[in-house]
């Protein structure tokens, strides 16, 4: 059974990115059409897949993180607005089938993802 799952770490802290809000969308030619959303737990996790089964099928995604939320409430001084505030990750799934794993590497001034297991 497929599905997708994703974690955050906080990388200019070196600990978990916890309690970030994560909106799941998926795209299609007439729009964005929202699937929900999840909040991380004390491990940067969710506490489970945020789609699997039949709700997870081959098509374009989006998971937006709201990671300047995260900033503010760990005390990160920046100007506003915040050079990262929301950050919308998009990617596409060809094999409903397979687990994808879409981490976010989180500092106040950068980010990155990767296809993981």
């Amino acid at each position: 059974m497929g599905r997708l799952t994703t974690h955050v770490l906080d990388t200019a802290r070196g600990r978990p990115g916890q309690g970030i809000r994560i909106e799941v969308y998926r795209l299609a030619a007439e729009g964005r059409h929202r699937l929900g959303e999840v909040v991380t737990n004390d491990d940067g996790r969710c506490d489970a897949p945020i789609l699997e089964g039949d709700a997870f099928t081959v098509g374009e995604y989006e998971l937006v993180f709201h990671a300047g939320d995260y900033l503010r409430q760990q005390g990160v001084e920046a100007e506003e607005p915040r050079f990262l505030d929301v950050i919308p990750l998009r990617f596409g799934v060809a094999d409903a089938a397979a687990h994808y794993h879409v981490p976010l590497l989180l500092s106040p001034y950068g980010y990155s993802t990767y296809r993981g297991s």
